[in-house]
Formats: structure tokens, C-alpha cells, sequence
């Protein structure tokens, strides 16, 4: 007969179960650990980011020799892309983090009950946070160095477009993370290439507590509606700019063209131009110049195009068909309108919007106010680019994502966002 003892917990596992299963042990080794033990480790993740770059880059490249050769878009393998000063910024983003407050035991509330029950709500750990990602190796540090300072072990998904990349990136930081005294097991790629490991990572509830999906709207939405684990949906960026009939035409030049031009391949770039009628003889002649400078490719509604007809623009302006208003380009196209009113840009947000980021360009407090108090986004700039929506500009460090759902978190997801809470009762002899 075989005794319990000699049963071990590995068999009849699959891979990616093992995986979860040593996520699951090390978060509980994880959770007690001091501040000081996690930012040791994040240091030392840092340091080792530098000392091994070579390698890094070299494995990126064989990622971006293969999407090239698969003909993939510029603006995907921008995402892919890690140089020299990108894995040295990476490594500022981990220190940045180090430098944090610890989340893990703050006190969210607490009070002394009038039978003398000291009641207080702190923060803990998730536990294990399983991320799937598309094409951005950046995200494989930025999840591994939010998730161990808060105290969570992570599962990394990423797409077989960046396997080389990620792979590099894991191997060094499970080695300063070992090194520092820490579970090198916190941080582990998800085996396998194949759909089927996504697959049972988004089943394996019981084992991964939550899972953050990064990526296109298509893979978002698989995670959403296919998994069994608890999703925290991170949403698309089609971000909007409006212009109002007051403002200052100088600063929503620049606002348009930061927001679109600045980086188009990243979330919180805009990707649709909504101008109030009142201002568009005056602003689109210039604004369209301005895009066409910066080679954006407009592609306007009826009125648009007869502002840009008439003033001789020498933006690339096309016509725009339904499916632009709900595009994510991520590239250098951005949708443009005319609008009879705030209200009207209002409502074409509400119809087109992802959630994610939208901007007021105004010198009328009331517009603003308004504006604000009726879009419904993670994040509405006033008189800002929407290019500001990022945990690092935020203050909160690297970002696991941003969250477009109400539940738990919304917009940038920094430390706190990546914990729970209990409630610790504090009786001397108390019974019911």
C-alpha cells in the first residue's frame, strides 16, 4: 500500500499545473517577507538587467528577425523591440518600484468596536497572478517586479512572437531573485507555446487566483469569456481628443499631435479627433498640417474633408467609414470629426469609446467641468495629453496594465491594485 508520505504532489500533473503549483508555494513563502527582502531582490533584478543586456538583446533579435520575416507590422514590432537603452530604462522602472511604499499590511481602515473588538482591514498579497501578453517583453519585468513587491508569485503568458525575449528575461531574473534569498519560483514563464497552456492557465482556478490579459482586443476578450480564473480586464485604447468651441488653438495643436504622434503604437495613444463646428475653420487647417508633418494619415467624416478641401490642407486625408471610429490603430492614422456640440462629442464617445482615455482641450471651466462629469473613462485629461495615462507618469511605478472595468481596479494598476484585503479581529476573551 503506498503511504500518503510517499505521494507526491507532482503526480499526474501537467506542466502548467506543476508551474501553478510552485507559484502557489512560493507566494506563501512570499507574503510574510519584510519590504527590505523584496527590495533587495528587485535590486538586485535591476543590476542583472544591466550586467546581462547583451544577452537580452541578442535574444530579442531573434524575435524581431522573425516577425520581420512573418510580416509584421511596424508598430508591433516597435512593442517588440528591446535595445540597449530600452533594457536600461527597464531596469530604472525596477529601482523606481524598490523605491515604493510596500502595499502588503497597510491599514485600509480600522476602528475599535464599542464591545472593545479591535477590527482593522489590511492589505495582503493576491496570491498567485497569472499574465497573458502579446509582443511587449517590457511587460515580462514590469509584471515580475509589481508582483514581488506586493507579494504575489506570477505566472508569464507571453506570445510565441516574443518566446527568445521572454525566455532571457526570466532566466536573469529567477537568477537574482534565487540569489537574493528569494523563491526563485515567484517568477515563472507558463510551459508551452501552444493554445492549449493558455488554455489551462485560464482553468486553473484554485491554483492562480487571478489573471491580467495584455494584449488586442481578441485576446482580451478570450480571457474574458473562456476563463475560469477571475479576470482583471484590461481594455483597448481608442482615445479620444476633443476640441471645444473656446480654446486655445496654440495648445490643442500640441496636445493633438503629442497624443497621436508621440509613441501611436502604445494604448494611450488618441486615435480619433472630435473638433466642436464652432472652432473648425480656425483649428483643422492648422491641425491637419500639423498631423501631415508628423505623418498622420486623417481619416475624416464629410465635413473634415471639405475644411481640408478648401484650406488646401496638406494632410493625407481620406474618407472615413464606420469601422474607423472604433479602430485602435496603433499606428500613424488617426479618425477626425466634426461635432455640433460638447454634448455630441460626448455622446460619440459613449457609442465608439474602449473606456480608456479621453481629453478636453478648453479655456471654458464650464465645458470642463461638464465634460468631466459626463464622460465615463479610466481617465478623462483636461487640457493634457492623453499620453499622461501610464502608471510611471502617474507615480505609481511600472504598470501591470490598465484596467477599463470597474471592479477592484480601474485605469493604471500600480502596487495596491495588485493586493486584496482581510479583516484581523482583535478580541481579549470576546465570544458572541
Amino acid at each position: 500500500m503506498t503511504s500518503l508520505s510517499s505521494v507526491s504532489p507532482y503526480d499526474n500533473m501537467s506542466p502548467v499545473a506543476q508551474a501553478a503549483y510552485r507559484a502557489r508555494a512560493a507566494a506563501a513563502d512570499l507574503a510574510p517577507l519584510p519590504r527590505s527582502a523584496k527590495d533587495d531582490a528587485l535590486l538586485a533584478i535591476a543590476d542583472a538587467l544591466e550586467v546581462r543586456t547583451s544577452e537580452i538583446v541578442t535574444a530579442n533579435a531573434e524575435d524581431v528577425a522573425r516577425a520581420r520575416e512573418a510580416g509584421t507590422s511596424e508598430a508591433i514590432i516597435d512593442r517588440l523591440t528591446l535595445t540597449p537603452e530600452r533594457v536600461r530604462a527597464i531596469a530604472a522602472d525596477v529601482r523606481h518600484v524598490a523605491a515604493l511604499p510596500d502595499p502588503v499590511g497597510e491599514v485600509v481602515r480600522g476602528s475599535t468596536l464599542p464591545n472593545g473588538i479591535d477590527l482593522r482591514q489590511v492589505r495582503v498579497p493576491l496570491g498567485v497572478v497569472g499574465i497573458i501578453y502579446e509582443a511587449r517583453p517590457n511587460v515580462t519585468v514590469d509584471a515580475a517586479a509589481l508582483c514581488l513587491k506586493s507579494g504575489n508569485a506570477v505566472l508569464l503568458r507571453g506570445s510565441s512572437s516574443a518566446y527568445s525575449s521572454n525566455t532571457a528575461l526570466v532566466r536573469v531574473i529567477r537568477d537574482a531573485v534565487g540569489g537574493s534569498g528569494l523563491p526563485a519560483d515567484a517568477v515563472q514563464i507558463v510551459p508551452g507555446e501552444g493554445r492549449d497552456s493558455v488554455r489551462e492557465l485560464m482553468r486553473a482556478r484554485g491554483m492562480v487566483d487571478v489573471l491580467i490579459p495584455r494584449g488586442g482586443a481578441s485576446l482580451i476578450r478570450t480571457v474574458v469569456e473562456e476563463s475560469t480564473v477571475p479576470v482583471i480586464e484590461t481594455g483597448t485604447g481608442n482615445c479620444h481628443v476633443y476640441i471645444d468651441a473656446q480654446t486655445d488653438l496654440d495648445m490643442a495643436v500640441d496636445i493633438l499631435i503629442n497624443s497621436k504622434a508621440q509613441r501611436p503604437s502604445v494604448c494611450n495613444a488618441a486615435e480619433t479627433l472630435l473638433v466642436h463646428q464652432d472652432i473648425a475653420a480656425a483649428f483643422l487647417p492648422r491641425a491637419l498640417d500639423a498631423l501631415a508633418d508628423a505623418g498622420v494619415t486623417v481619416h475624416g467624416d464629410e465635413r473634415v474633408l471639405d475644411i481640408a478641401r478648401t484650406a488646401g490642407a496638406k494632410a493625407a486625408v481620406v474618407e472615413a467609414t464606420a469601422d474607423d471610429w472604433e479602430a485602435e490603430y496603433l499606428s500613424y492614422d488617426i479618425a477626425a470629426a466634426v461635432v455640433d456640440s460638447l454634448d455630441a462629442a460626448v455622446a460619440h464617445i459613449r457609442l465608439w469609446s474602449s473606456g480608456h482615455t479621453e481629453a478636453i482641450v478648453t479655456t471654458s471651466q464650464a465645458a470642463a467641468r461638464r465634460f468631466t462629469q459626463l464622460v465615463d473613462s479610466t481617465t478623462v485629461a483636461v487640457n493634457a495629453s492623453t499620453r499622461f495615462t501610464d502608471g510611471g507618469q502617474f507615480g505609481f511605478g511600472a504598470e501591470i496594465g490598465i484596467s477599463t472595468q470597474k471592479l477592484h481596479a480601474r485605469g493604471p494598476m500600480g502596487l495596491p491594485e495588485l493586493t486584496s484585503t482581510k479583516y484581523i479581529v482583535t478580541g481579549d476573551g470576546h465570544t458572541r
